[in-house]
Formats: C-alpha cells, sequence, structure tokens
C-alpha cells in the first residue's frame, strides 16, 4: 500500500504531497521528509517573485540544478558535463573559455587528463 508524506509552507500555504512506496528504515524516512519540506519550501519562494521574468528565471536553474543532481546521483558524467556546459554558456562562458579553464587547472595542479579518459568538454556532436 502507498504511503504519503506531506509538507506545507506555512509563508504561502503551499502545501506539496509526495506518494509512494517509502523504504522502512527510519533515517531513510527523515530523508524523504527533509527533501519534501526543503522543496516546498523552494517552490513556495519562487512562487511568491512578483516578476514574471525573473519566476521563469528562477524556476529554469532550479530545474537545471536538479537534472544535474539526477544525473550525478546515476553517475551519468556525460549528462552532467552537458549540462554544466549549458549553464556556463547561459552565463555567457564559451566552451573555448571553459577548455582554457580546464587546462589551466590541470596544470596548476601538475596532472594531466588521465590517458584514455574523455576531455572535460567532449566537443560538441
Amino acid at each position: 500500500m502507498a504511503e504519503q508524506y506531506v509538507a506545507s509552507d506555512k509563508r504561502t500555504g503551499l502545501e506539496v504531497a509526495v506518494t509512494g512506496d517509502f523504504p522502512p528504515h527510519h533515517e531513510d524516512r527523515i530523508r524523504i521528509a527533509r527533501t519534501c519540506t526543503l522543496f516546498t519550501r523552494l517552490m513556495a519562494t519562487i512562487l511568491s517573485t512578483e516578476s514574471e521574468s525573473r519566476r521563469r528565471e528562477r524556476f529554469m536553474a532550479v530545474e537545471t540544478q536538479l537534472e544535474m543532481a539526477d544525473a550525478l546521483i546515476r553517475e551519468d558524467l556525460d549528462e552532467v558535463q552537458r549540462l554544466m556546459q549549458q549553464t556556463m554558456e547561459k552565463m555567457g562562458v564559451s566552451k573555448e573559455q571553459l577548455d582554457e579553464l580546464t587546462r589551466r587547472i590541470i596544470d596548476q595542479l601538475g596532472g594531466e587528463n588521465p590517458p584514455g579518459s574523455p576531455p572535460l568538454f567532449p566537443p560538441d556532436s
């Protein structure tokens, strides 16, 4: 039988319900509750933004960060790199600038890209 956790934001009254089969371990349930509460607070904050354009920007920023978190958790490094590159491009940083920054970091750390490993920012397909 599915269970449900409901989180509410006291400032705005926004309520988010998550329904599913939750793990029985107490720590997992705490993490579910905390994550739902944080998500609800985040949504309430964005929704309370009066400027439509700023609200949309904030939603898009959060969407990208959640996509990146999902890719990191799934250990999909290609997707993480794509999302990072896309985010940096939106901020006005070109692929060439990212590649140069990568080279500088590697040089300062005294290392190099291990043989056979993909470049940090692969060429566009």
